[in-house]
């Protein structure tokens, strides 16, 4: 069974360079494993330069290319199972995508503090946040046009760590009939996650760093207060609660995608950009 790491530094669909610097971060982060090859999708370095938004998507032109890339990459590779290191959470599509296609009867976990099934005309430009939505066909159109497998349908979703909704969020997931649990009070239990898992031959998880409490773990977007995005909350998750979810998972079933998204390693980026300033290391 080949596996594939795909380092998919996308930093454009959330607007935010620092998603670059987390995603190569993040391949390091990662235990090392020879027998997974290391594929990179291409994607410009930021340039500190403001993108426009066109279609009611920012930086859409730079968005699709990414898209294309991963398809190309991934289609040349023929993996088995695909781990992808974003970058922010539009890295999913591609790869769950085109899992769909060479699997049958295939879940999604999507762990995330947030839904992703914004659309365009809901007034937030950044991709990240309809990737979801685009998955089950009913996102972003220049995005789901992107996909070549078969649409994901609502009662193949299960939500961890969801928190609070914006109106437009909550009439999306109730019209498409998505079954979902907002969690402030209590996550979704085990013994949730083991009856989904089980109605699966295969399951694609999405995990998203900011379904982690951010006053805990502080490489997140909302540990920056400057950061507003489109007015969501942070997550109210613990590294040992997600631990305790992610074992459930992956001993209950045969995860054949897994996406780790929206790291962002503040602190350590900044240290970045001061290095890159002093000629010493430059010269």
């Amino acid at each position: 069974m080949k596996t594939i790491r795909l380092l998919y530094p996308d930093y454009v669909s959330g607007g935010l360079d620092t998603y670059y610097f987390g995603a190569n971060l993040m391949a390091h982060i990662l235990p090392e494993n020879n027998n997974q090859p290391l594929v990179k999708v291409d994607v410009l370095p930021p340039d500190g330069k403001a993108k426009t938004v066109i279609d009611g998507i920012y930086a859409k032109d730079e968005v699709i290319s990414g898209i294309a890339d991963a398809v190309k990459k991934i289609e040349n590779e023929k993996p088995d199972r695909i781990i992808t290191i974003g970058g922010n959470c539009m890295v999913s599509l591609a790869p769950f995508d085109y899992l769909h296609g060479i699997y049958d009867n295939v879940g999604i976990i999507w762990i995330d503090a947030h839904p992703d099934v914004s659309t365009t005309d809901d007034g937030y430009p950044n991709a990240h946040a309809m990737v979801l939505g685009s998955l089950m066909g009913h996102g972003a159109e220049p995005i789901t046009n992107m996909m070549k497998n078969t649409k994901f349908q609502p009662n193949e979703i299960l939500y961890v760590g969801l928190q609070g909704l914006h109106e437009y969020q909550e009439k999306f997931l109730n019209d498409m009939g998505v079954n979902y649990k907002v969690q402030t009070e209590d996550f979704v239990s085990n013994d949730e996650i083991k009856a989904f898992v089980k109605r699966f031959d295969h399951i694609l998880v999405h995990f998203d760093i900011d379904v982690l409490d951010e006053h805990f773990f502080h490489s997140t977007y909302f540990a920056n207060k400057d950061l507003v995005g489109d007015g969501s909350g942070g997550g109210k998750m613990t590294v040992k609660k997600l631990s305790e979810v992610l074992r459930c998972i992956t001993n209950n079933c045969d995860v054949v995608g897994f996406t780790i998204a929206e790291y962002l390693p503040f602190d350590e980026y900044k240290l970045h950009k001061m290095f890159s300033s002093i000629g010493i290391f430059t010269e």
